[in-house]
C-alpha cells in the first residue's frame, strides 16, 4: 500500500497516480490541502494546514490527523512523495 503526501503545485500529478492505485491513501500537507480530492477513498489531511489556512469546509471526507498519526502513517507505508 502507498502513501501518497500531496502539496502543490505537484497535487495534480500526485493525485492521478493514486487514482489509478486501488490502495491508495492521500495524505494533503501544507497548501496540498486546497487539492481537490473528490474521487478519491482513504484521504487524510493535516490538523494545522488546515487550520493554518482555514479550510476545515474544504477538506470534506478527509480525515484529520495530527503530526504523530502523520507519522505513523509514514512509518507503515511505501511513501511516493509529492511536495
Amino acid at each position: 500500500m502507498a502513501l501518497y503526501l500531496i502539496n502543490l503545485p505537484f497535487a495534480g500529478v500526485g493525485l492521478d497516480m493514486a487514482k489509478r492505485d486501488g490502495d491508495a491513501k492521500v495524505v494533503l500537507i501544507e497548501d496540498g490541502v486546497y487539492a481537490d480530492v473528490s474521487g478519491l477513498d482513504n484521504v487524510y489531511a493535516v490538523k494545522e494546514d488546515v487550520e493554518r489556512r482555514g479550510v476545515a469546509n474544504r477538506v470534506g471526507g478527509a480525515k484529520i490527523i495530527d503530526y504523530d498519526e502523520l507519522v505513523d502513517l509514514i512509518v507503515d507505508n511505501k511513501v511516493v512523495n509529492f511536495a
